[in-house]
């Protein structure tokens, strides 16, 4: 098992941004792949030790009170939301992601550096192409997608596709982590 991950790569960068890919790091999104030079990560590094880490100082508002109340999620963390079916999970995280964006119409510009933006990730393991399709929608639909990322791995891919899919999400977001 171990092997598997030392050879396998996904690719990581700002030219993500913006767009779905598989676990592999391959564009599901129709568009043109414009970038000629990807940088890659393995996906299973091991992570720094508590001290070489920065400690948390910058919270992430989500714009949902009653979490930014009850639980403290730092800026720079994974968060992983579980819960059982049909409770609201999906509708938390693109809720956050959607209030991570200050642009509210097309012609409104970012002025923010890249330190003071969040950006954000999405990894959709098992779920219908069409789902998929929608959170897309709606995060254009808000001007989110921008600074966002979405790792899909759907129903109908394979297991090891499926398996794979948060380690590739990590190893992407562990790459604007370290820059």
């Amino acid at each position: 098992m171990d092997l598997l991950f030392l050879i396998l790569s996904v690719p990581v960068g700002k030219q993500l941004l913006s767009r779905t890919v598989d676990p592999l790091g391959n564009y599901l999104d129709g568009i043109e792949e414009t970038i000629t030079k990807n940088e890659y990560k393995h996906i299973d590094i091991k992570a720094p030790g508590i001290t070489a880490r920065q400690s948390v100082y910058e919270p992430v508002i989500t714009g949902l009170k009653c979490i930014d109340s009850l639980v403290p999620i730092g800026r720079g963390q994974r968060e992983l939301i579980i819960g059982d079916r049909q409770t609201g999970k999906t509708a938390v995280a693109i809720d956050t992601m959607i209030n991570q964006s200050i642009i509210k119409s097309p012609f409104q510009k970012d002025t923010r550096q890249d330190s003071e933006k969040l950006f954000c990730i999405y990894v959709c393991v098992g779920q219908k192409r069409s789902t998929v399709a929608q959170l897309i929608k709606t995060l254009k639909k808000y001007y989110s997608l921008g600074h966002s990322i979405i790792v899909a791995a759907t129903a109908s891919d394979t297991a090891p596709l499926q398996f794979i899919a948060p380690f590739a999400g990590c190893t992407m977001g562990e790459y604007f982590r370290d820059n």
